[in-house]
């Protein structure tokens, strides 16, 4: 099939239109055209002469409008599987370190927290949904989250996804290397045996975090494609799976209660209890009812970041092999469901170990048991090594961004490639090394740029991009896009809310912990 076959096959008031393969070059409209007509949209002339060698055309019937649209669409080799583990690598991170510090502050034996989770994997869901649907009406070659806020609102829109999107991932990444930083040293200090922290470089948080930075994140930031990096999600969600399975071997190990809390507290890895929850009450080992805190307000912030996939659904579906929204769906409903398996049992077993003693750190409470076993000591290496392997996808999404705003019209270049990954890492570094606490990432970031990527941008995309024609605009789905937006805003406001207010009473735990 020719790359760029002219358009001589349609008819009188049908709509022929043509789309180029690069960000930005496309069609501004599709216009009628008499049998045999051709137009090339005043794309440059450079473009029709040597066409990508990765761009295949084809030509699409869209039954439903009788039309025939030729467009140069981006072919795809990555595999179901590993688009399944990128998207799972991208969803899993830190966030389930800091899922049994909500479920004991929302109790256990009642429906909020299982409720709060269910609601975040099913509201991560249906945007989701909406967001592939959207590609189907949009114009075809939209290949990132910026686009779609391009092509709903212009300029306007685009900024506002691009700025929602570095923040989002700048926070993550930040939680990653923040783990990084401070559980890397325990683990050098466990394995040395040494019972007191001493001033050598190898235990030095800072140091380790920028050495991690240099020799395994940035060589992966500076792959091409998303899609080569499928094996080590693989092997990062491995390493989370493994995590799991600890969590729940050691509830049947760890005893309660736990006679030996307060002296390993103070001993070798120099632990603090500080991030524990208020008020345990006279039943140390019964779990709560309800529970409700000023640290209540911090479990949405931290489902909905631990749920937030969106800004790499668009690049992975365009390196999808074989690409279709119905294809697509099955990626995020396997990873989505895999995750939320995966957190609640991480959460309902870690809370169920140590109760209301639980950290907002959950490795950290298992080394206040024995800061020399080995079994946690491989579970924090597998820890450490998944939240690494990690970075380099969350961080393609951010450099996608910054490229859509500054070069919106630029084609590929290695330098501004490799320029733009060494200016993130940097800063994200510097974040890490003088951010005070991570509940303030967590908690600021998860309550703004998580809800605007998970509820408000996809449904507002959805609502402004379908045509009126296809879904008027009181039909059941673009009104449940509007209530999903509601919904975005509703969750923004009080989670705001409640931390503005935690730092007024001027709670200790406020900004501290996840």
């Amino acid at each position: 099939m020719a790359r760029f076959a002219p358009c001589n096959s349609c008819v009188t008031e049908q709509m022929c239109f043509f789309i180029s393969c690069f960000p930005g070059l496309i069609c501004p409209e599709t216009v009628p055209r008499t049998p045999g007509t051709y137009n090339r949209c005043e794309l440059p002339a450079s473009l029709f002469a040597s066409p990508p060698m990765n761009c295949t055309c084809r030509r699409l019937q869209l039954s439903q409008r009788k039309r025939v649209a030729l467009f140069c669409q981006f072919e795809g080799k990555t595999s179901f599987g590993m688009s399944v583990f990128n998207l799972g690598n991208a969803i899993m991170g830190s966030g389930i370190l800091g899922l049994a510090y909500a479920m004991a502050n929302t109790g256990i034996q009642s429906a909020p927290f299982v409720w709060l989770l269910l609601a975040a994997r099913a509201c991560a869901r249906e945007p989701l949904r909406g967001l592939l649907m959207v590609l189907g009406f949009s114009v075809p070659g939209i290949r990132a989250y910026e686009q779609l806020g391009f092509r709903a609102f212009g300029i306007p829109g685009k900024m506002a996804a691009a700025v929602a999107i570095t923040l989002q991932n700048i926070g993550a990444m930040s939680s990653y290397l923040y783990i990084v930083k401070y559980e890397f040293p325990l683990v050098i200090q466990a394995f040395l045996k040494v019972d007191k922290p001493s001033d050598e470089w190898y235990l030095n948080g800072n140091y380790l975090v920028i050495i991690v930075s240099v020799s395994v994140i940035l060589p992966l930031a500076l792959m091409k494609q998303l899609g080569y990096l499928g094996y080590t999600s693989g092997f990062s969600l491995s390493c989370m799976v493994f995590f799991l399975i600890a969590v729940i071997y050691k509830k049947f190990q760890v005893p309660c209660p736990f006679a030996d809390f307060s002296y390993n507290g103070t001993a070798a890895l120099n632990v603090s209890a500080a991030h524990s929850v208020e008020d345990e009450g006279p039943s140390p080992c019964n779990p709560r009812m309800v529970t409700l805190n000023s640290q209540t307000a911090y479990t949405i912030p931290i489902l909905a970041f631990a749920f937030v996939c969106h800004p790499e659904v668009l690049p992975i579906y365009t390196e999808l092999r074989n690409p279709s929204k119905r294809r697509m769906q099955h990626v995020s409903n396997i990873s989505i469901a895999v995750m939320y398996i995966m957190y609640f049992l991480a959460a309902l077993f870690g809370y169920l170990t140590f109760y209301g003693n639980v950290e907002a750190e959950l490795l950290h409470t298992y080394s206040r048991i024995d800061p020399y076993d080995k079994l946690i000591l491989c579970v924090r290496l597998a820890v450490l090594t998944a939240v690494t392997l990690t970075v380099p996808i969350v961080l393609f999404p951010v450099r996608r961004a910054i490229q859509q705003m500054l070069f919106p019209n630029k084609t590929f270049n290695w330098p501004r490639h490799i320029c733009i990954a060494v200016v993130l890492l940097t800063l994200i570094n510097l974040l890490v090394i003088f951010a005070p606490n991570i509940l303030g990432i967590f908690g600021i970031i998860g309550a703004t740029s998580a809800p605007c990527l998970i509820f408000i941008f996809p449904a507002i995309f959805y609502i402004r991009i379908v045509p009126k024609e296809d879904e008027p605009m009181r039909s059941v789905p673009k009104v449940l896009a509007a209530c999903f937006a509601g919904l975005g805003f509703l969750f923004m406001i009080m989670s705001l809310s409640f931390i503005i207010i935690d730092w007024t009473t001027g709670s200790k735990n406020s900004g501290s912990g996840h």
